[in-house]
């Protein structure tokens, strides 16, 4: 009996001694998750649900206390309801004859802006597995794209059909992004609930006040090197 009593609580002492914030531990934690992206001053504006995926380490400081630095994946951008108006008599300058009138095109547009972003964070942990967090990211945009979903007449009586195309941005979006990143995570069993958001500090557009919003809740496998 003893002897099953010693073994128990060693392996309650072990148990408890891997939860912890161990001092000089380097972990990885592989990230997937969920954006809930959307832009300021974007009036009419909808979020654009995303994907965001990553792997990040953390080196312990204290038992309380964490260095974090990643590298993510993160769909961005925006979405909303669009109307297009284009004169034909303009197309025919172009070469391209439609007949005569405006063309109306209705629907739904995305400005799909997505980024490699670099999360560097400090957590500070209040309770085992809680960890309070915040830092800097900076991001670069490696995806520009425009999408527009909807319907196309060429006069207010004509039969509407559908008119799908995406589109690469050439410009007006700008590269480089910097936001500060602040948050909450629990860990249970080497599994890690993560929910941040991303204050940005940088605008999204050139000649736009329009920045970056973005929620992020992500779930991670977090191991020892």
């Amino acid at each position: 009996m003893k002897k099953i009593m010693m073994i128990a609580a060693m392996m309650v002492a072990a148990v408890t001694a891997n939860a912890q914030n161990e001092v000089g531990q380097i972990t990885l934690k592989p990230t997937v998750g969920l954006n809930i992206a959307s832009m300021t001053k974007a009036d009419g504006s909808k979020v654009r649900p995303g994907f965001v995926a990553g792997v990040e380490g953390e080196y312990g400081v204290s038992e309380n206390f964490g260095i974090t630095a990643g590298i993510f994946y993160s769909q961005q951008g925006v979405k909303g309801n669009g109307e297009i108006e284009i004169d034909l008599d303009d197309l025919k300058e172009m070469g391209i004859d439609l007949g005569v009138g405006i063309l109306d095109i209705k629907g739904k547009e995305t400005y799909k802006l997505d980024y490699i972003n670099i999360p560097i964070m400090a957590q500070y942990y209040p309770t085992k597995g809680l960890a309070l967090k915040a830092g800097i990211q900076p991001g670069f945009c490696v995806n520009k794209k425009y999408k527009f979903e909807g319907t196309a007449s060429v006069n207010p009586t004509a039969e509407r059909k559908s008119f799908n195309e995406e589109y690469k941005i050439t410009e007006g979006v700008k590269g480089f992004q910097f936001a500060i990143p602040v948050g909450v995570s629990y860990e249970y069993a080497n599994f890690v609930l993560d929910a941040r958001y991303n204050i940005y500090l940088t605008k999204a557009l050139k000649g736009s006040d329009s920045r970056h919003s973005v929620f992020s809740f992500t779930l991670g496998y977090k191991f020892a090197l």
